[in-house]
């Protein structure tokens, strides 16, 4: 392999989900940029790197390195040192700053800012408040700076060096030294496999316990991201081997100790990470604790429906009167129904009757877009359930089991996205004679997280549950909403276009050219002929790869929407004011939430943060913490849920086949509130209808409540 030592000037395209990544650099003895190719987890413009690879001609993009490994190094020369401290790992030194300095201390400004930081009042522009800004950050990017440097060592960028900074402070380097797994269990945006190519370099052996146990923890942790709450032994030990490709026998060893020490627990032949164990069996108890209580019921025969109907304006059918008297008759139920089959309304009326039975209610939601779209609906206050809760990121849940909610009713909706974690937190706060109400679609998409809550309660039978199936003559007269139903039959959709119809479907087989006309009607088509903003408009994709996935949409269509004015680059994107963003984790400390959207109403390049305006107030993201956010102007259809948009642009080709499902193109189509569009080919929306192939959840929540 050649080796060579380049500085970073442009990054022209990274993917945020593997790290792979298209640079622009100039490197030691080549008078022009050359490109670079490889995997670069978030490499900053300006990084100084030691690359090894090979060069090599591409039949479409010409010559290029690619790269098979790689260092960053402090550098020594003007350019690298300028570009090192316009990068954002040094508070009060963006780009303009950066210039500066460095034109006014040369080759001694690392040494100016160290030892003699006042003289940078020198500078044009710099006073005193800075210069403390620069010196306190300087003096916390000395340890970080020897971690950096340890890592990177290692094969660890130095963007992730803050945030291990943040989590072990001056013990960073003895903690990963001891144990480097321990970043992939503490620190979000390592995995596993970085952690383990640390412990590599430091001489960890294949069959190491800790390495084992690492594995376990891993694979376990990755079923979870697929919705399941356990793994059976042997398909553990399978996957384990697999990913460690180590011998069996310390593999079972490890995973023997781990249930001994109940780092894991096993039921039957279950086995558990133990907050998915407590969550499954602690939701199961505490429904039957609410089913069993009769405290609370409040139907005596009297229900008077036509002062409802008065009262609401409403005229209700026969399955909508028997979902008012069954809430006001049970203690848990749930309401489920497909578009235009009356949730809303139904609701308005249990809550009538519930409050002319003299019952304060609660209203919640999974999400701050979900609860916002509650309010409207009914007039009242709608949190998300972790603002029901009082979350605090210091002191977890304030609503519990010693401090219950307050109120008579609680009615959530959406309740098919609430996981197994998050719906054993919210049972926790509900006090044994509060009636529970659970509105949903069940035909929609599971919740992201593990478990198939909603599902498993209506399929175990114990909870009443009205199903709402008849649509009513106004939507009828939507093809969004009776093509949405004829989807989730099994039926081809009506498709025949035409000047006032609400669903639209424009044929394209070539991925490319779709994803052209994707951002065509975007920019000019919906727009133009409907007068609707860019941002009434999203885009769903089934999937985030592939040219119509929804990272190469995003960078596409942000060209096309917001391509110019002050930028930050992290994660293979570019950040502008009047992007529209989401958040991709729950981050208890900003209070921001995976799949939260919101717009950047500020960027500064100096300070490299960003502050973005969400539903409920704004947002300062400090560079460190830029990974968890992407372009939100297409985003998957999984990430969607619990949103409602004026028009929905949806691509469905046969390129995204591994992941057409009937409920997820029913999940994407049930997003439109006025319009929605898909470019695709027929044979992508019929192999979708007919797939009903969907991934088995390990849950065994039905048989806990059946028990």
């Amino acid at each position: 392999m050649e080796k060579i030592k380049c500085t970073i000037e442009r990054i022209t395209f990274q993917n945020p989900e593997n790290g792979y990544s298209v640079l622009q650099a100039t490197i030691k003895g080549y008078r022009e940029e050359q490109t670079l190719v490889g995997t670069f987890h978030e490499v900053t413009v300006g990084a100084v790197l030691t690359v090894e690879g090979n060069w090599r001609v591409d039949k479409r993009y010409g010559r290029q390195f690619a790269a098979e490994k790689w260092t960053e190094e402090l550098p020594a020369d003007i350019i690298g040192i300028e570009k090192y401290l316009g990068s954002g790992l040094v508070k009060g030194i963006g780009p303009k700053f950066a210039k500066l300095i460095v034109a006014k201390f040369g080759l001694e400004t690392f040494d100016i800012i160290e030892n003699d930081a006042d003289k940078l009042l020198e500078v044009y522009g710099i006073g005193k408040g800075r210069v403390e800004k620069i010196r306190a950050s300087w003096e916390k990017q000395k340890d970080v700076k020897d971690i950096m440097v340890f890592l990177q060592g290692h094969g660890v960028s130095s963007t992730y060096a803050a945030k291990i900074y943040k989590e072990y402070g001056k013990e960073s380097i003895e903690k990963v030294q001891n144990n480097p797994y321990c970043l992939a269990d503490d620190i979000w945006g390592i995995g596993f496999k970085t952690a383990d190519g640390i412990a590599e370099k430091l001489g960890y052996e294949k069959n190491d316990l800790r390495r084992c146990r690492s594995g376990i923890f891993y694979t376990l942790n990755k079923l979870s991201e697929d919705g399941h709450c356990y793994s059976e032994r042997e398909q553990l030990l399978k996957s384990a081997k697999e990913l460690l490709q180590a011998d069996e026998e310390p593999i079972t060893q490890a995973l023997d100790q781990m249930i001994e020490a109940e780092d894991l627990i096993l039921d039957e032949e279950a086995i558990y990470l133990p907050p998915f164990y407590y969550s499954e069996v602690g939701v199961a108890n505490k429904l039957k604790r609410l089913l069993d209580n009769s405290e609370g019921n409040l139907f005596d025969g009297s229900l008077d429906i036509e002062a409802i109907v008065k009262q609401t304006s409403i005229q209700y059918d026969d399955v909508q009167v028997a979902a008012i008297k069954q809430a006001v008759e049970s203690k848990v139920m749930v309401l489920t129904g497909g578009p235009g089959t009356g949730k809303t309304t139904t609701t308005l009326g249990i809550i009538a009757a519930l409050e002319s039975l003299g019952q304060s209610i609660l209203l919640a939601a999974p999400t701050g877009r979900a609860a916002k779209r509650m309010s409207e609906a009914t007039g009242k206050e709608a949190k998300t359930i972790h603002r029901l809760l009082e979350y605090n990121p210091a002191e977890g849940y304030g609503r519990n089991e010693d401090e219950p909610l307050e109120g008579g009713v609680l009615i959530v909706d959406e309740s098919s996205m609430i996981d197994v974690i998050l719906m054993n937190s919210l049972l926790k706060a509900v006090p044994s004679h509060m009636r529970l109400i659970l509105v949903g679609d069940i035909d929609q998409l599971p919740s992201v997280g593990a478990g198939n809550v909603l599902r498993d309660i209506i399929d175990s039978g114990v909870v009443p549950v009205i199903r709402l199936t008849r649509i009513f003559r106004q939507a009828q007269t939507s093809r969004i909403i009776t093509n949405a139903h004829k989807i989730n039959q099994g039926f081809f959709p009506d498709i025949s276009n035409g000047k006032d119809a609400d669903f639209f479907f424009i044929k394209q087989e070539d991925p490319e050219l779709a994803a052209k006309e994707i951002v065509n009607i975007v920019k000019n088509r919906i727009p133009k002929a409907y007068g609707y903003k860019t941002s009434d408009i999203q885009v769903l994709a089934p999937m985030q790869r592939s040219v119509v996935g929804a990272t190469n949409l995003n960078i596409a269509l942000q060209e096309a929407i917001n391509p110019v004015g002050d930028a930050i680059s992290r994660g293979g994107y570019w950040f502008r004011k009047g992007d529209r963003v989401m958040q991709i984790r729950n981050n208890y400390e900003l209070e921001v939430f995976n799949g939260d959207i919101g717009v950047v109403e500020l960027v500064d390049v100096e300070e490299r943060s960003l502050i973005v305006r969400y539903d409920n107030g704004s947002v300062e993201y400090e560079y460190a913490d830029l990974d968890e956010l992407t372009l939100a102007y297409a985003t998957t259809i999984h990430k969607s849920q619990g949103s409602e948009y004026p028009v929905v642009v949806m691509p469905l080709l046969m390129t995204h086949f591994v992941m057409l499902q009937r409920n997820l193109v029913y999940t994407g189509i049930t997003r439109a509130k006025k319009i929605c569009i898909i470019v695709g080919t027929t044979k992508a929306l019929a192999y979708s209808i007919h797939n009903m192939v969907v991934l088995k959840r390990n849950t065994k929540l039905k048989e806990r409540l059946t028990e």
